[in-house]
């Protein structure tokens, strides 16, 4: 299937967005022979900057195989930025869907037409602390799974040395360099043919997640950890020790009345919380 031409609007992006970053941000990109030159494919991503997502793009250009990033609608609607999401042919994700299969439609379609799709399947940047590769959602490998693609594991660094996630301040100078080494496919032939359960499709993410992880650890010298930084499990062990740390109260306070008193709030809404930890 051939490779879709670039188009008017990718290359008016690219005319804005180019020479700021050859400017900001020296290159060392590598396996850039792993990109197929023909038929639609996914890459798989790590996200650690709001600047890496144009780096990265810049990378992709340059092989000939522009990148189609998933985006939520909203930015679609209007204005200069709807125009160039539209144009340049940006997937918008409909989260709202109560069909997680159709919310990935488009994703699907334009693999199918012979398209790359560039999935950050983390969601959001990393909340690790070491920004390593944390849990990832399983969009990505729901898409790879429909279509049988290719999925290209691609690790980044160094955008975030320009700009650390949720800074206000680039750091300009002195003048960083971005990594970036795409790998080979990752196979997932054994789970093709089977039904997209829920373990399948974490298992399956799981996979394609650790070859990220290994390219980013060799673009950084490092191990990893062992087990990827999960931000919902971090946030059950918190609620659990804030909960632990509580003082008892005395005993005049163990009547409900005494305790929605000393409180400032409710009986109903003291025992929300409580309810919501046990979810």
């Amino acid at each position: 299937m051939p490779r879709r031409r670039i188009g008017f609007w990718y290359r008016l992006a690219a005319v804005i967005a180019k020479p700021p970053l050859v400017v900001l941000l020296k290159r060392d990109w590598r396996g850039v022979e792993h990109i197929p030159a023909d038929g639609g494919f996914i890459t798989a991503v790590n996200h650690n900057s709001h600047v890496d997502p144009f780096a990265y793009a810049h990378f992709q250009y340059n092989t000939g195989r522009v990148p189609r990033f998933l985006a939520k609608h909203g930015l679609f609607k209007g204005g200069f930025v709807g125009a160039v999401m539209r144009g340049t042919g940006q997937i918008p994700v409909y989260r709202e869907s109560t069909d997680a299969l159709s919310a990935f439609r488009a994703a699907i379609d334009a693999v199918e037409r012979g398209e790359c799709v560039a999935f950050y399947p983390e969601g959001t940047l990393t909340r690790d602390p070491d920004l390593w590769p944390m849990t990832a959602k399983t969009g990505a490998a729901r898409v790879a799974l429909q279509t049988k693609c290719p999925v290209i594991p691609v690790a980044q660094w160094g955008a975030n040395e320009l700009l650390p996630p949720y800074a206000k301040k680039p750091h300009i100078l002195p003048r960083k360099t971005h990594h970036v080494l795409a790998g080979p496919p990752v196979d997932l032939a054994r789970f093709y043919d089977k039904e997209m359960t829920p373990e399948l499709l974490k298992e399956a993410t799981e996979v394609i997640m650790a070859a990220v992880t290994a390219l980013l650890e060799e673009l950084r010298g490092e191990k990893a950890p062992a087990a990827p930084y999960d931000p919902r499990q971090v946030r059950i062990a918190q609620r659990r020790k804030a909960a632990q740390q509580k003082p008892s109260g005395t005993a005049g306070e163990q009547t409900g009345e005494h305790v929605g008193e000393q409180a400032g709030a409710p009986i109903g809404e003291q025992t929300g919380t409580a309810g919501e930890d046990t979810k």
